[in-house]
């Protein structure tokens, strides 16, 4: 087993996301002990966003790229590489006004490439990065599970399994703004749904 575990909070220490992600990896790696972790830290490495550059890097034929272009769509080439190379994915997931952080929301732009991570057929649209298990560790300041104001579950069952990601795990650990007990029922509750999809 390959686990891939990215954290996407804009904190490099302390993040309570990267704390519940940890946690799953930590739990995975008891289970299989030969399992190889790899790190993907996207606030001490944060990845550019898609811009009018990026795009036109993109769109220009490889062998047509400057210099410049071909380096900037080799950071988006490492990252796909990289989910392609690991079979488990751990991704730490912080609320930041009711969506995914723009951290991740970069990860996930330069990861969904036509052609290569997904593709379009006469039946529709198809991911290339079938065969995975996800586990999505969610901490919130307030709780939001299963209410319409949970936007980010929708958003990431939608473009991972656009991308053929459909073995998602969600783990949620909500409640950390609202006073030290609701923190450690926040823990409690990581770390019941934990086991559940685990077992």
């Amino acid at each position: 087993m390959n686990i891939l575990q990215i954290n996407a909070s804009a904190r490099r220490e302390g993040a309570n996301s990267t704390r519940i992600a940890d946690m799953v990896t930590q739990r995975l790696l008891q289970r299989e002990p030969q399992a190889r972790l790899s790190l993907r830290d996207l606030a001490a490495t944060p990845h550019p966003m898609l811009d009018e550059a990026a795009l036109g890097a993109l769109f220009t034929p490889a062998d047509k790229r400057s210099a410049e272009q071909a380096a900037r769509v080799a950071l988006d080439d490492a990252l796909i590489q990289e989910v392609q190379a690991h079979d488990v994915l751990v991704i730490g997931v912080p609320m930041y006004n009711f969506g995914v952080p723009s951290q991740l929301k970069n990860w996930i732009d330069a990861i969904a490439r036509a052609g290569v991570t997904f593709r379009y057929t006469e039946s529709g649209p198809q991911g290339l990065l079938s065969g995975k298990t996800v586990y999505l560790a969610l901490a919130r300041g307030g709780r939001y599970r299963d209410t319409a104001a949970d936007a980010q579950v929708p958003y990431l069952k939608t473009v991972l399994g656009f991308l053929g990601m459909t073995d998602l795990r969600f783990i949620y650990a909500e409640g950390f703004a609202m006073g030290p007990e609701a923190a450690e029922q926040a823990l409690a509750q990581a770390q019941a749904d934990l086991e559940s999809v685990l077992s």
